[in-house]
């Protein structure tokens, strides 16, 4: 099934060829442009209010080519935006199993970072996302070795390739991490502290005081141990996140992203987001809101090419629209082969148990038989779409073809939307239902 998945799946190419009528649009592009303005990506992703304003009097214009172009241009630039970050700790931190499981991987599979009990990492090593080859997640060398300096060790690793850093420590932070949390500060850059492997300080607490244990007193000495250690060293007020690289559905993880999250630049977020791994509903939560904020603009371009009559056209890019949307709907909400059995292997369940659970055919097959299918049944709901479009955009009276088009791929997009997400949440249930 995953080769005849391969076959199926459209291209950029495929798409530009689909859309060839419009001008000013190359999808075959694979470079982002050397410099884009700051008010360019900060509107990268979502339609303000002046963009829609602009759509309208293009339409208006009689300018559906620049229009359409326009929102290509927008979905593309989103698509390329760049997210690095950079991971270090000392040796022995887990810095190499925390580059995996933000990934998504385990620590043999296919593309992992090489993990041992002695320092593996000797330069600054990239590991591309698995599904998103934009994000970078870097294993730095580590800062425990005696020669340690800290600017010598931000002139090695380059620090302006970096959105933000993660300083790593399985016991207590030191004067090491100090320095260096110094100089990134100094220079502009955002650094998180997470404390790793309380999991394992939790089962050594209830080893040695089992009647007296209690998780969550355990939790707060860590807590607050790391943060007096900071704080001695000279670091105000520090936010200490508490981890567990093989258990990242536990313990601060949640906080720990929405504060990366919330201190991104707002172009960096939806890469940041659809890198996620699929471990708690906030996250399936979040993917899908920033999905949802595509669907007009995939709608506005089948819109547009609706409006060029050639027989074929608008059904052949509607097809391949649906199809590259929806295999990213499947792919980024786990709900792919791959994805499945390495969450099975994870929670040690059968992956037929938990595929029992999943109720959507998109997640199972998208062909072009499949999209055509639901493209027929689409027509109610479609309708009813284009009629609110007329309404609040009057140029579609006059252009029936292109409102329907624009309905027709708006509600496919929202409904398989909400039916891969629910999936997405069936799966996450079943998979930990029995894990505390």
């Amino acid at each position: 099934m995953e080769s005849q998945m391969a076959s199926k799946q459209p291209d950029d190419a495929e798409l530009g060829q689909s859309c060839s009528k419009r001008p000013q649009l190359d999808p075959k592009a694979s470079q982002p442009p050397a410099t884009t303005s700051h008010h360019a990506a900060e509107k990268l992703d979502s339609l303000t209010e002046e963009d829609i304003k602009d759509f309208k009097d293009a339409l208006e214009g009689g300018r559906m080519a620049e229009a359409v172009s326009k929102i290509m241009e927008n979905l593309k630039a989103l698509d390329k935006v760049c997210l690095d970050i950079a991971v270090t700790g000392e040796c022995g931190s887990g810095k190499s199993t925390f580059v995996n499981a933000i990934r998504g991987l385990g620590d043999e599979d296919d593309g992992a970072a090489p993990t041992g009990v002695v320092e593996t990492t000797t330069l600054p090593t990239p590991y591309a996302h698995p599904k998103h080859p934009n994000v970078t997640v870097w294993d730095l060398p580590g800062i425990g070795t005696p020669n340690f300096q800290p600017s010598f060790y931000l002139e090695q690793v380059k620090l302006s390739r970096y959105d933000f850093f993660i300083l790593l420590a399985s016991e207590r932070f030191r004067s090491n991490h100090a320095q260096l949390a110094r100089k990134i500060q100094k220079m502009g850059k955002h650094f998180y502290f997470v404390r790793s492997k309380v999991d394992v300080d939790l089962e050594a607490a209830k080893k040695r005081r089992p009647r007296a244990y209690n998780k969550e007193t355990v939790l707060k000495q860590i807590r607050d141990n790391c943060q007096q250690c900071l704080q001695d060293e000279g670091i105000d007020s520090p936010k200490v996140f508490l981890l567990s690289s093989w258990k990242l559905n536990k313990y601060d993880f949640k906080e720990l992203e929405e504060t990366m999250e919330k201190e991104l630049p707002r172009h960096k977020r939806h890469a940041f987001l659809l890198a996620l791994p699929n471990i708690s509903l906030e996250v399936l939560q979040k993917k899908k809101e920033a999905f949802q904020k595509q669907i007009w603009k995939w709608a506005i371009i089948s819109c547009g090419v609706a409006a060029v009559r050639i027989p074929g056209l608008s059904v052949a890019c509607d097809v391949t629209i649906l199809m590259k949307s929806l295999s990213k709907y499947r792919q980024n909400f786990g709900l792919d082969d791959e994805s499945l059995k390495k969450l099975a292997e994870q929670v040690a369940k059968p992956v037929e148990d938990i595929k029992a659970v999943i109720k959507s055919p998109l997640a199972k097959e998208i062909s072009r038989d499949v999209v055509l299918k639901l493209l027929t049944n689409a027509g109610g709901g479609a309708l009813m779409v284009a009629e609110w479009l007329t309404s609040t955009v009057p140029i579609f009276g006059s252009m029936l073809a292109g409102s329907i088009s624009f309905g027709t791929t708006y509600y496919m997009l929202q409904n398989s939307l909400n039916e891969v997400a629910e999936d997405a949440q069936h799966v996450l249930f079943k998979a930990f239902e029995s894990h505390a």
